[in-house]
């Protein structure tokens, strides 16, 4: 049985985006509460009864957001110099992918009502 999970994170951070003309708001600093969420998709384990522990993606995850992206201004995270959410699901994709089995895609929820989905190249 093919299956996909999806575990949901969240972490605060600044950015501006510096790409923008100077007269448009996200070109000035502010934050977000983020909400980021990993899917994972593969075939069922017939023995366990599941794909993957979420336990075991949150252990994978966490460390990831808490150290790297939570409280801290994003443009100066090395690879986030423009910030965007598309360049953000990007980042979080390389840097999750050798660290989390089974990956399949990163949402990225800037705000309550816009996202954006990476799924790898």
């Amino acid at each position: 049985m093919h299956v996909e999970l999806t575990k949901d994170f969240r972490f605060e951070s600044a950015h501006r985006l510096p790409m923008v003309p100077p007269d448009h708001k996200c070109f000035r600093m502010h934050g977000h509460s983020y909400r980021i969420e990993v899917c994972v998709a593969g075939e069922v384990d017939a023995k366990l009864g599941w794909l993957v522990d979420f336990g075991e993606i949150a252990a994978r995850v966490e460390p990831v957001l808490t150290q790297e992206l939570d409280h801290r201004v994003l443009n100066d995270v090395a690879g986030l110099e423009n910030p965007t959410s598309e360049v953000l699901a990007e980042w979080l994709w390389r840097r999750l992918g050798p660290l989390v089995p089974h990956l399949a895609a990163i949402t990225v929820h800037e705000t309550c009502t816009a996202r954006c989905t990476y799924r790898g190249a």
